[in-house]
Order: structure tokens, then sequence, then C-alpha cells
């Protein structure tokens, strides 16, 4: 069997150790006979270094290394270019003096190894200097390829001042390609962000962005169809021992953890990182997720809870992928550059294309509710793992009494500036806690004489639920919250009976259970029966 590249970026050592490779050379070969400048989006751990590695190499003039890849086999030449690669999460970013001091001091340590003096001038200054330094000595165009291109701006999208900062420092690094245009043969620009529609690349504005072109959505990843190609003997392998025994078709589980990947609706792809782990270990586990969420998503859901109340089956307009700005970032877009939304279909129609995105597979899905249940109660992530489990027996069992005071001691953990006293606050809140346990619950479902506010289903059972908010002061007495309760319940219950919310769901053979619940605040919930 050939050995699995956990971790490894380099495609030589990749190919001269005998690891399992996934050929994109044909995607490159497209790339190299196209136009000059690319950019490409794709979530952490998806192979982008490794992209840009392998495109390296094919400009290093040894076809030999690419003996038995669809590009040997080409009537691609292997000419020898010169190559610039900059990893920007190896930049310091702190500041944009760090910045701007670490491009220099990266761009000189290159020029010296090159015997180029580029000494003074701003980063873009030697850029530019550098490159064409490196045309006149082979006398080839230089191949520049940016890895992690956004780095300086995730790091900072919390405090958007500095954000902006390192932005504008960038922004006049890459624009002086466009400038240079006669000097290079080819540009590639990666990251997980998209920001080419922004002020980042509006003076480098000859990128082609592929991200989402069918063409190249299989460009990062394992294709699905070839999981046998190159796992089959680990496959089978697993398959003979006690616990994998237990799965009808190990295949299929596979594919249910990490498969699901998808830019274009069509074409699926498996998280490389994800699966190579899997078959390392010999055991399910979510190892991209836990090899680490972004901070700035987690800091983000938490102080906008509403937001991302529902993370299934978000429709986004073409204009709206390419709408990623500092000062103004939305949920669906960022849940899908990060990898926690994926392609499910691409809608066109009169106008624009739009795209129906969803939750990839069951690695992203039970790991992403479950810390974002953590983070937004600040509980440990055992804690929300032991809530959810707690929750599913007291449905199963039809005791809302019991997931009321499971309910209570998640709520009590959300810290009282993040409440807004509000009904509709704690009614999403209830509902992104619901989803983010993984339960299936639909919220503000339409029937005949209004909208239930909760809806949730599990095997045999229906819960409509009804919330209601009252105003309650933090010292309130007992008494004073007892009234409070008994308005807001009663009118709860007398909505779902006067209403009829139940009736839609009479011929579905399941037991249906109706309660409204009432709010005062954080962890002041009672409920009633309907």
């Amino acid at each position: 069997m050939k050995k699995l590249p956990i971790g490894i970026q380099t495609f030589r050592k990749i190919i001269e150790g005998d690891y399992v490779y996934a050929d994109k050379t044909e995607y490159i070969y497209s790339l190299l006979n196209g136009v000059s400048s690319y950019f490409l989006s794709r979530p952490r751990r998806f192979g982008k270094s490794l992209l840009l590695d392998t495109i390296s190499e094919v400009f290093s003039g040894d076809k030999e290394l690419f003996k038995g890849l669809w590009i040997y086999d080409s009537d691609y030449h292997f000419p020898k270019h010169p190559v610039l690669r900059m990893d920007m999460s190896n930049i310091a970013n702190e500041t944009p003096e760090a910045l701007k001091f670490s491009l220099s001091d990266e761009l000189t340590e290159r020029a010296r190894e090159e015997g180029l003096d580029i000494a003074g001038g701003m980063p873009s200054d030697l850029y530019k200097k550098l490159i064409i330094g490196l045309y006149k000595k082979y006398n080839q165009g230089v191949v520049i390829l940016i890895d992690e291109y956004d780095k300086p701006i995730l790091d900072h999208l919390l405090d958007v001042e500095a954000a902006e900062a390192n932005r504008a420092v960038i922004r006049s690094f890459y624009g002086v390609l466009k400038s240079l245009d006669p000097y290079l043969r080819l540009t590639v620009i990666t990251g997980v962000s998209k920001f080419t529609k922004t002020s980042i690349f509006s003076e480098l504005n000859n990128l082609l962005d592929v991200t989402m072109l069918e063409k190249y959505a299989n460009i990062c990843g394992i294709p699905v169809e070839e999981l046998d190609k190159h796992f089959h003997e680990y496959i089978e392998a697993l398959a003979l021992k006690p616990y994998f025994k237990r799965f009808d078709n190990l295949h299929d589980e596979i594919l249910a953890w990490y498969d699901g990947y998808s830019w274009d609706g069509q074409t699926r792809v498996i998280n490389p990182f994800g699966l190579l782990s899997f078959f390392a270990q010999e055991r399910f586990a979510s190892f991209w997720y836990s090899s680490g969420s972004p901070k700035f998503l987690m800091d983000m859901i938490k102080r906008n809870p509403d937001a991302y109340a529902e993370v299934r089956d978000f429709i986004m307009g073409e204009w709206e992928m390419d709408n990623f700005d500092v000062g103004n970032i939305q949920a669906a877009p960022l849940l899908f550059q990060t990898g926690y939304l994926t392609v499910k279909e691409v809608v066109h129609g009169l106008g624009s294309t739009s795209y129906l995105l969803e939750i990839p597979n069951f690695e992203v899905r039970e790991t992403f509710n479950l810390q974002l249940t953590a983070e937004l109660t600040e509980q440990e992530y055992a804690v929300a793992g032991t809530a959810y489990r707690r929750i599913l027996d007291a449905l199963q069992k039809g005791d809302l009494r019991q997931m009321l005071t499971i309910l209570k001691s998640l709520y009590a953990g959300i810290p009282y500036q993040l409440h807004i006293h509000q009904e509709a606050y704690y009614h999403s809140l209830f509902y992104a806690m619901m989803n983010l346990l993984g339960f299936d619950t639909n919220a503000e479902v339409a029937t005949s004489m209004g909208r239930i506010d909760a809806v949730l289903e599990i095997a045999d059972k229906v819960y409509v639920l009804e919330f209601k908010y009252e105003d309650c002061a933090p010292d309130a007495d007992e008494e004073t919250k007892r009234k409070l309760y008994e308005k807001a319940l009663d009118e709860g219950v007398r909505q779902l009976a006067d209403r009829g919310y139940a009736d839609k769901y009479k011929g579905s053979g399941k037991e249906i259970i109706q309660a409204a619940f009432a709010f005062l605040g954080r962890d002041n919930i009672e409920m009633r029966l309907g």
C-alpha cells in the first residue's frame, strides 16, 4: 500500500516517497495554457499549498518527476522558469509595520539567495525589483505563487481598524503585479476568503477567479470516484477488523463522514485531511474540524447568534460570493468559504446564478453544532455533548420538563451582555441552540392560521412550540415573576389552541406534543403543555 501523506505539502516528497497522490496535473496543464493570472479560494487543509508546490515543480524542468501522471504524456515540454512563492501564513502581521518589515525581509532574503541586490524601498518596490531581477537573470517569465493571501486580514477580522490597515498594505503589495505582466509567466493566488471584487485586488483586476468554475471543481481534494482507486486496500483491511464489521457498507460510511464538498453542485470531493487521518488512526473522528476552527468565526457567532440560527439550506446569489468585506461580513459567505457549508445545487435563473448551500457531511454537522453551542453558552465542549444526549433522551420520552431543566442550565451560561430583551431573540436563540445541538428544527412554520414559532421532529413525535417573552427586571421578586409567567403561558397555550397549529401534523402518524415557553430573561424560563 502507498503511504498516507498526512500534512505533507511537498509534491516531490510525496512522489519520491511513494505516498498516495490524487493527480491534479491535468488542471495545472489547463492553467498553464489559459490566461496568465488566477485566483482560487478553498477552505483550510484542502490541498491549496500542495497544488502550488506541484505547480512550482512543473516549472522546475524535471519532467521525470511527473512520470505516470497526466501531464507527463501531454504535449507540455517542461521549460524551466524562475518561481517566486510567498506563503503569507509565515509572514508576521501583528501590525501594518510588522507586516511591511516581514514582507521586506522575506523578499530581501530571496534576492540574496539569487545573488540580486534589491535593497531599499517599500515591500511593493522590493517585489517589483526582485521580479524584474529574476526575469533578467533567467531570461524567462517569472511564476508568482501566493499562498494564504488573506492571512493578514483574517487574523484581525474582529478588529476592523487593524484588518483595514493590513489590507491597505497587501493591496499595494499585490497590486504591483499588474504592471509587471510582461515579466510574468503565470500568477496563481490562493486563500480561504474571497476579496477579489473588493478593494484587495482593486489594482490587480486581471485575475480569473476559478473558485466556482465547473472546470476546476476538483482541483483540490480527493474526488469521490477516486476513493477506491487510492484507498481500496486500506478499506478492505479495515473492514476485517472487529469495530468496522458493524458497518453494513464501510465505503458509504466513510463518504458520509468526509465526503460532500462541492463547488459546482455536481462533482463531489472528499476532505483530504479528514480522510487520510481516518485511515491513519483507524477510527471515525472529526479530524479536519478538530485541527482548528477559525477563532474569528466563533467570536462572531457569540456576538450575533441570530445570524447563525439556521446553517442549512442557505441560498446565496453569485454576487454574494464575492461580497466578503471586512466591515460587513455576512453569515453565508463566511460559512461557505471556511468550509462549513458547501454547494448542494446551482440554480440557473433568468438573472445571475444562485447557489443552494448545505452542511457537507457528518463530521462538520455534528462537531460544528456542538462547538457552537459550547461557544454560545460558554460551556465546555463536553457539557454541550452531554446536553445533546440528555435532551434527546427527554424528547424520546416526551418529557419536556426534563428538557426545560437542561435548557435552563445552557441558557444560564450565556453572558448577560449578549442578551437582548426581545421575544425574537429568545425564539432565535432556542432555535439556534436546538439546531446547533443537531436536532431537526424548523422555525416560523406557516399554517393557514399563522406561523408556528418552532416545530421539532424526531422519529415518532412532533413538538409544536410557541414562545412568549415578558420584560422583567433582573432583581424582580418571585411573585412578580410568577404573574408574568402566568400571563405569557396563558397567551401561548391559548394561541396554540385557537389557531390549530397542531392540525398540520395530524396526518403524520406521529405523536403531537404542544407546549408554550415563557422567557423572562436568560435562565428565567418556564413551560406549559398545550
